[in-house]
């Protein structure tokens, strides 16, 4: 029997481990999943719809599954985020403070639409109601989005009040749709008399033809603020965070980008970050939103 001098091996042993320790690496390069969520702030099926196109391309840029993790409204999904459930989530600027003061500081916002940067919200009414002004709103029935919405509920509240007007005092009744499409029904069937949402929600509505401006109008456009972003858990490593936001970042060059951006309502994608959203904390803190 020829026998293998010690040092071939050892050699033929350290071969053998690091082939299986290569295989073992990709078997669990393979199965890794990147999880995402999204606020609820329309429809299951519309939400889904848009992401669809996304979830492919993030799978192609980060060589790795993406999988779509639906949630039922806004409190889960801080909370999938803030306990590592899921690994990215589309946060609203009032969300996305919850789940940072949740976590001590540890969901982080990656990137943000450039629209983002000065997002504003709509107070709707129906053209024959009168409504023309916020002041009309006294002695009315308005509903917001979700509670926990930033331009569906916080911003247009923080605007309300520094009007001088009370929503919880000075309007017959203030209910709570749970989504921006749904706020438009709401007034578009009469239920309520106003609406405030999301105005990028509105715009896609009139655009497609689901609602008619010269039935349900505008009568009040918010200033500018910060609002939605992707955010993260910073215990995610950072090469993959970088990835991440490499992709999103290059998504306006991509082949289809222009195609997946439209579906995002976004020019664009640029980086963003926690103190860009100190305004909405504090009108969260004012509006005695933030626990």
């Amino acid at each position: 029997m020829t026998r293998i001098p010690m040092t071939a091996a050892r050699s033929v042993r350290l071969l053998a481990l690091g082939a299986a320790l290569a295989g073992a690496a990709l078997t669990a390069q393979a199965q890794a999943v990147l999880r995402v969520t999204a606020i609820p702030d329309e429809s299951p099926t519309e939400l889904a719809r848009k992401f669809e196109p996304l979830g492919k391309y993030l799978e192609a840029k980060l060589g790795m599954k993406v999988e779509w993790t639906p949630v039922t409204d806004y409190a889960a999904a801080v909370e999938t985020l803030v306990n590592k459930k899921v690994d990215l989530a589309w946060f609203g600027g009032f969300t996305f403070v919850q789940a940072n003061v949740r976590s001590g500081g540890k969901v982080i916002p990656l990137v943000q639409r450039a629209e983002d940067e000065k997002f504003r919200s709509v107070f709707i009414a129906d053209a024959a109601s009168g409504i023309t002004k916020l002041d009309d709103l006294k002695g009315k029935t308005l509903s917001f989005g979700s509670a926990s919405s930033t331009s569906g509920h916080l911003m247009p509240r923080s605007y309300l009040l520094a009007a001088k007007i009370n929503p919880d005092a000075d309007l017959k009744r203030v209910s709570f749709s749970g989504a921006h499409d749904a706020t438009i029904a709401a007034v578009a069937s009469g239920k309520v008399d106003a609406g405030a949402l999301n105005i990028s929600v509105w715009e896609k509505f009139v655009a497609d033809k689901k609602v008619d401006p010269a039935v349900v109008k505008v009568f009040y456009t918010t200033p500018g603020y910060y609002d939605y972003n992707w955010s993260v858990h910073a215990d995610m490593p950072a090469p993959l965070r970088e990835k991440i936001a490499a992709a999103f970042l290059a998504l306006e060059s991509a082949p289809g980008g222009k195609e997946i951006l439209a579906l995002q309502r976004a020019s664009r994608f640029i980086p963003t970050k926690a103190e860009n959203y100190n305004g909405i904390k504090g009108a969260a803190e004012q509006a005695g939103l933030l626990k």
